[in-house]
């Protein structure tokens, strides 16, 4: 039985929200990445020739969680923090936003924190980009979401990940579960203030240890408040181990399996493909181009667009020996060791 849910009617609405950035030169590029990809799976080394279809890019480092897996709660980066000035994402979506289909405005950090967030919304909006983020909705005061609303997002994931303030609490460490219902609300309410238009609302449960007993409460409550889709994440553990706090009990709800000797291994085969790490990659706050949202820390950074063009770095050599590793030999590269792509992260 399928955990999560939708709203059958906002669902379409949401499916044709992301087709509708598709014009002929969009989808000649898909067609292209697809087949080059394709060739490259099956062992035929073909360089890159199409541009990126998606784009993740970090509006900020801060965040006002401390949540105990995420390096923004953790405050462990090694790469510098900071907040995305509006000009490098209007230089970047110049170069190549005519080729994007999918911006996303999330990395690290809490998205809302960043005070020209609408405007960056906007720029992705212009461009005709379908343009999500995600939010522990702590900043979603009634103006606030009236703002969200018009400034043309096409999808809002909203974490909620407990259904008591103790449950919640156990992940989101400083956050207040009356913050994110109110927020949600609000939400709805600036939607149906629009005539029903705004991004797609979507809760989001990370489901660990001390929630997993809420799973089959969330479907009443996603339907009560007035989202239009829930979605139910296993989470991303740094180093499971017996007794971990955030570890499920019920294996359908984890990405992990313990081994006979005692060992937890993520649930997957780690094969030497990655159609993610061909078709988008992520652009950090300070105009860092990394290969995928695994590499949190910015350890394999390809390029930077305030010193090179984006077409420099995304046809590089250097990015292509990075491509042709993903085809031969994906399970030595570090960012790769804890990876959702081919393994369980929807329940």
């Amino acid at each position: 039985m399928a955990l999560g849910w939708s709203n059958t009617r906002a669902a379409f609405r949401d499916r044709w929200k992301r087709l509708q950035p598709f014009d002929r030169h969009r989808l000649a590029n898909a067609v292209k990445s697809y087949r080059v990809y394709n060739r490259n799976k099956r062992g035929k080394s073909t360089p890159q020739g199409s541009w990126p279809l998606s784009l993740s890019v970090e509006p900020t480092t801060s965040c006002n969680l401390r949540c105990p897996e995420c390096p923004s709660g953790l405050r462990s980066f090694t790469r510098p923090t900071g907040m995305l000035e509006v000009e490098t994402l209007k230089h970047v979506l110049d170069e190549i936003g005519r080729h994007l289909v999918y911006l996303n405005l999330y990395f690290q950090g809490e998205p809302y924190l960043h005070p020209k967030m609408n405007e960056l919304v906007r720029i992705g909006a212009t461009h005709g980009l379908y343009t999500s983020t995600s939010t522990n909705a702590h900043f979603l005061r009634p103006e606030r979401c009236k703002e969200i609303v018009e400034s043309g997002l096409s999808r809002l994931i909203i974490s909620i990940d407990g259904m008591t303030q103790g449950t919640y609490a156990s992940y989101r460490v400083g956050g207040q579960l009356d913050k994110v219902l109110e927020g949600t609300r609000n939400m709805v309410e600036a939607r149906r203030s629009n005539g029903g238009k705004g991004p797609h609302l979507v809760w989001q449960f990370l489901v660990v240890g001390p929630n997993e007993h809420e799973v089959q409460t969330l479907k009443a409550h996603a339907q009560r408040i007035g989202v239009d889709e829930l979605v139910i994440k296993t989470a991303q553990i740094d180093q499971p181990k017996d007794g971990h706090p955030l570890l499920t009990e019920a294996p359908e709800l984890r990405r992990y399996d313990r081994k006979p000797a005692g060992e937890w291994v993520l649930r997957n085969p780690l094969a030497d493909e990655c159609w993610r790490m061909w078709q988008g990659c992520v652009m950090t706050w300070d105009g860092r181009v990394v290969p995928c949202c695994f590499d949190k820390d910015a350890h394999y950074t390809m390029g930077k667009v305030s010193t090179q063009s984006f077409e420099e770095i995304w046809f590089s050599s250097e990015y292509e020996a990075f491509r042709s590793q993903i085809f031969s030999n994906r399970s030595a590269l570090d960012m790769c060791q804890n990876c959702s792509e081919g393994s369980h992260a929807y329940a």
